[in-house]
This record gives structure tokens, sequence and C-alpha cells, in this order.
């Protein structure tokens, strides 16, 4: 149950989604009695606080950031440190300090359990997250205290024309309104003006990617062919980006395109799958056609551009992918999967550690049994319904993560401890 006395907290929220989901956050804390403030970076991070009285800009260089957070945990007797995601320079330094306290630290992530669920943690995500150090007999032996069944996945991404909405906005506040943050520096390669540009660019260029999606994808169903499916992810993204070996995609292209072409039998295709939010910052198509055509094998080689991942499951042989969160509807489906990266799913017991040319001539088997019994614990702990960019997501969100971050313990001591915030059973919105 929550914490009997969030007057006692104060909460400090960092950078967080694209569009309004902090802010929502932040007014229901209060709500419940605690304090809550928010460091900007920028304007876009100013766009969606509509709080004033709560707001601090951080407007210096980033070489002055840990003396300013180590003042800011002072003078405003922080508790509670929230933060999207752990990984970007800002957010890193936050974490060190703030456990260094002992604060607790809040992390949400886009979910593991994607398209329509999120991620809250504490302590870390993705390749710091506890679940890299739990083994399925761990998580099986918590959920000996629960009997709830673990719903179906959505068929579909529930708000991605929203996402990709707020990040054009995002951008064109920094772009066009940064001139009180004239020392922010963005934490990706590229400028704020490119940014915009790429998230524009993709919301025109949608209806025309759409039709190339869906001919491309009727062409590899009706193709008659067997084939493996590969999960692309965006360079940029701090999952490839920092819990992977690679230095960039076309890295993990040309190892793939290699493995395949040595070991997969001669009537066997090879599909590249973008990942939906996929901008063309990276040359990905190029990377893939020059690979495939070095090896002899561009015949045999298809590119689809991010859509549905369900209809291309249905009749795929395996799937290889460097840590994407959609490795978890394969093991659904009982489809064989190797990852090259850090994966909160990467267990022993369901993903496979072969060598490509062997994995694509004869993957091992999934243990099915471990994978669901892996899938139910993270949707009795960490695993929220709901999203960060749609305003149905946000409201199923809230009703329940309020309460968890309040709680005296993290999502997966609570399960075991019997201290979770109550859930009925999960129920998605479309």
């Amino acid at each position: 149950m929550p914490d009997a006395t969030p007057a006692g907290r104060v909460f400090l929220c960092l950078q967080g989604p694209h569009g309004p989901f902090f802010h929502r956050l932040a007014g229901m804390l209060r709500q419940a009695g605690a304090e809550v403030w928010r460091v900007g970076f920028n304007a876009g991070d100013r766009a969606f606080w509509f709080h004033p009285g709560s707001y601090i800009a951080f407007d210096a260089p980033q070489a002055e950031w840990p003396d300013a957070f180590a003042r800011l945990l002072e003078e405003k007797r922080v508790t509670d440190l929230v933060i999207y995601g752990d990984t970007r320079p800002i957010h890193a330094e936050a974490v060190r300090a703030a456990k260094a306290r002992g604060l607790t630290v809040h992390v949400f992530e886009e979910g593991y359990m994607r398209p329509y669920w999120v991620t809250y943690e504490r302590g870390g995500a993705n390749g710091h997250s506890r679940l890299m150090r739990m083994s399925v007999a761990d998580m099986r032996c918590a959920l000996a205290k629960s009997d709830m069944e673990a719903p179906l996945p959505p068929g579909h991404w529930g708000d991605m024309r929203q996402h990709v909405f707020y990040g054009a906005l995002y951008h064109w506040f920094v772009m066009f309104r940064n001139g009180a943050y004239r020392a922010f520096r963005p934490h990706r390669t590229l400028s704020v003006g490119q940014e915009f540009q790429l998230h524009v660019k993709r919301l025109l260029m949608m209806p025309l990617h759409r039709a190339e999606r869906l001919l491309e994808t009727m062409r590899i169903r009706r193709g008659g062919f067997p084939y493996h499916l590969v999960l692309m992810q965006l360079e940029h993204d701090a999952s490839f980006r920092d819990h992977s070996p690679f230095g960039s995609m076309t890295e993990f292209v040309e190892l793939v395109i290699d493995g395949f072409a040595k070991g997969a039998p001669g009537h066997h295709h090879l599909v590249f799958k973008a990942h939906p939010l996929e901008d063309g910052r990276a040359p990905v198509l190029r990377a893939i056609r020059d690979a495939a055509s070095r090896a002899g094998i561009a015949h045999r080689v298809h590119f689809v551009r991010g859509g549905k991942l369900a209809r291309l499951l249905d009749d795929a042989r395996s799937a290889v992918t460097v840590n994407s969160t959609a490795g978890q509807q394969v093991l659904w489906r009982g489809i064989p999967l190797r990852v090259f990266g850090d994966a909160v799913y990467a267990k022993p017991d369901f993903v496979s550690a072969q060598p490509l040319p062997e994995f694509f001539a004869r993957p091992t088997q999934p243990d099915n049994r471990a994978y669901r019994d892996f899938r139910r614990y993270l949707l009795e702990t960490s695993q929220v319904p709901g999203g960060f960019y749609s305003s149905r997501g946000r409201r199923q969100l809230l009703r329940l993560v309020v309460d968890m971050m309040l709680g005296p313990d993290d999502p997966y001591d609570a399960l075991t401890r019997g201290t979770a915030a109550p859930r009925q059973q999960l129920r998605v919105v479309h």
C-alpha cells in the first residue's frame, strides 16, 4: 500500500518523456501531499511544465551541473529523484549523486512489454535494471505468492502519432524558443535543428511509408518462402548505444547478413524490420543493401519500414536483435531468438547463444514455460499499463504508478513482501 507519510517527500523531476506526462505526474503527487520540483534544461522542458512556481531553469554549462545538482538536493531537501532514462549525462550524474546520498531514484522508461506498457523501476533501467541480476528461478519464488493471470499482449502501438507529434513540438521549442538556455547541448550527436527536421519529415512521410510497408509485407507473406526476422533499433537509442557491443547499426547489419549467408538454407530469406521511429539519421537501408550485395544474397533480403510486428512474426522461423524490447513478442510466440546486447529478457532459459551461422541453420527452441513465468513476473512488478503520450494512456498509467512511487518498496521487493499497490486484473486500453 502507499506510504502513510507522503507529506514528508520531496520529489525532484529532471527530463521526462516529450509531452505533459511529468507535469500530470507531479500534479497527482502534490494531491497526495508530496512536494514536487522540476529542473528544465531547455525551452522544450519548460513548455510542458505548467506549474511555474516549481520550475527551476538550469541555464549554465553542463560542466557546472554536478555542483548545481548537489546544491539543489540540499536547498530543497530532496528525498526522491524522478527521471526518464538513466544514461544521458545529466541523468547519469544525478543518479550517482542521489544514490550516494541514499535518495530514492525513480526511473521511467518505455515498456519492456511494449507496445502498451510503461516501465517503472527504482535505481536503474535496461542494462542497469535489477532484472539483469535475477534468474527465472528467483522470479518463480516471488510468483508463488500470486495467482493473477497475465494479459495477452496488445497487437499495436498505442500512441505512435502522439509520440511523433510531441517529439516534433519539443524540438520546435528548443530550436526557436531556446534563448534563455544558450549553454544547452543535446545529449545526442545531431543538432536541435536536425532533430526537428527529422521529426517533421517523419510526420509528412507517414502516408508514403505506410503504403511501402503494406506492399512489402504483402510480398513477404505471400512469397511462400521461410524467413528469419531481424528486429532493428534506433542507433541513437540508449539501449543500443550504452548496452550493446556495437558502435553502429551498420556493424550489426553486416554481422547478421554474414551469418545468414553462411548458415541459412538457400531457400530461406532474411527480413529486416525497422524500428517504428526510424527517421533515416543512420544509413541502415544502404547498409543492408550493400552488405547483402557483397554476400550475393540481395534477392533474399527484405526491408520493412516500421509498422505492426505481429503480422511478420506469424510466419517467422527465428528472430535476431541487439536488445530490442520487441524480442519479447518473439518469445511470447515461442520463436527462437538470438540476442547480442544486454537485455532484461536475455535469460539462458529462453534466449539462444548459438553462433549466427548455426542459429540460422538450426536454432534452439526457447523454454516457453520459463518465458511465460518471466513475462508474468514483469507484468506484476515493473510493467504498468498505459503510456506517456496519449491522454488516455496517461490516465491509465497514473491510476497505478503514483501509488507505486509512494510505496515503501520498489516493484520487485513489493511483490515479494506483499506491499505492492493493489492492481486489478490488467486491462489494456487501445
